[in-house]
């Protein structure tokens, strides 16, 4: 299913966040969508959304009454949302407010884009707008949210699932992810990076990245690809190899690509080519480099490569990518819709970095893509 991003035309109105907050919300969540969608940005000298609270009565208690919301928007705002969210409530047994599931309804069937965190995805899901639709939830309701709603296809271990019009994230934290996943979609890959600086967190998780499900530990030696990750991250416009990437953490390449699977869900090259897209992706936002440098800079070789690669995960040419998110196109209704693959995001905990200032492209060296036809050179292929 094409990802959308669900904007009218640029120059009209901000794209409107509503997040709809139902009796007994946890705190965590509405926070994660507040942080994200509802703050001013000053770093970026422009506020990419129109946020607003929205309640079904005047006073509504957080989880165990914590605190109570005063002041917030009625329902008939989240009519008029671009984007509705919906954050987690911990009584997933109990029936949602009949108006929240109307709203939830009314906004599906206008065709605005809907986003649950951890147990919200119950609500979608008793709205009637999850069924045959691919969803996730807290690795710990998983089994519950399917036995409830056998229509739902289930995803138990992933961070998140973009799903189109549809996006579900996984418990907690992975509302970021979800969020800085939206972002992203909506106003490129340096914007998402910028913020996820402010908030000191992972940039990118892909969300087919595994929930850490609570299992039995075993007494197991050290085997985070951490190092290793963060060492190739800097060589991106290298011709590395497999066996470049196994020497490096000294193991076979057997052992690098059982790791792999292990930590991050992927494999060594397609690890490393969702790397250098991204790269490829905030040099081209820059606005000042040429497109074969791009190319070069990235490690993906070729303007050809670049192009096959950046049209698959984001349905977009080069050039028409840099002219929707490259200097001084800051939409304030958002960019035409997307057109890639609908998306599930896997990543592990040995994954994490903080992102990184981009660098002038002038300080990379262009990469020597004379051995990018051996079988095991990870030049993006």
């Amino acid at each position: 299913m094409p990802q959308e991003s669900f904007h009218g035309p640029a120059g009209l109105r901000p794209h409107r966040v509503a997040v709809l907050v139902d009796e007994n919300t946890n705190p965590f969540e509405l926070g994660c969508a507040t942080e994200l969608f509802g703050l001013p940005r000053p770093e970026l000298g422009r506020d990419l959304y129109e946020f607003a609270l929205c309640t079904p009565g005047d006073r509504t208690a957080m989880r165990g009454r914590f605190f109570t919301l005063t002041e917030t928007a009625g329902l008939d705002a989240a009519d008029a949302a671009d984007t509705l969210v919906v954050p987690s409530r911990p009584d997933v047994d109990r029936p949602r407010h009949p108006a929240v599931l109307d709203v939830i309804r009314r906004a599906h069937r206008r065709g605005a884009r809907l986003v649950s965190f951890c147990t919200g995805a119950f609500a979608l899901a008793e709205a009637g707008v999850l069924d045959g639709r691919r969803a996730t939830t807290h690795w710990q309701c998983a089994e519950l949210l399917r036995s409830h709603y056998p229509a739902v296809r289930v995803e138990p271990e992933v961070l998140f699932v973009d799903d189109g019009s549809i996006l579900t994230s996984a418990g907690s934290a992975a509302a970021l992810d979800l969020g800085l996943h939206i972002i992203r979609r909506d106003h490129g890959a340096e914007t998402a990076n910028t913020i996820s600086r402010r908030l000191v967190f992972p940039a990118h998780r892909d969300g087919g990245q595994k929930q850490f499900i609570e299992r039995p530990m075993p007494d197991l030696p050290d085997e985070s690809l951490a190092p290793l990750l963060a060492w190739a991250q800097e060589r991106l416009d290298a011709p590395l190899t497999v066996a470049d990437l196994a020497a490096e953490a000294a193991v076979s390449t057997t052992t690098l690509h059982r790791r792999f699977r292990t930590q991050l869900g992927t494999t060594p090259l397609a690890w490393l080519t969702a790397q250098r897209v991204t790269l490829a992706r905030r040099l081209l936002e820059r606005g000042d480099t040429r497109i074969d440098a791009v190319a070069r800079h990235s490690g993906l070789g070729t303007p050809a490569n670049l192009r096959t690669l950046l049209r698959r995960e984001t349905g977009l040419t080069p050039s028409a990518y840099r002219q929707r998110f490259g200097p001084g196109t800051h939409f304030t209704t958002g960019p035409p819709p997307l057109t890639a693959p609908a998306t599930t995001m896997t990543t592990s905990p040995h994954a994490l970095q903080a992102p990184r200032p981009l660098e002038p492209a002038t300080r990379h060296r262009p990469a020597d893509t004379s051995s990018s036809g051996r079988p095991d050179t990870l030049t993006g292929q």
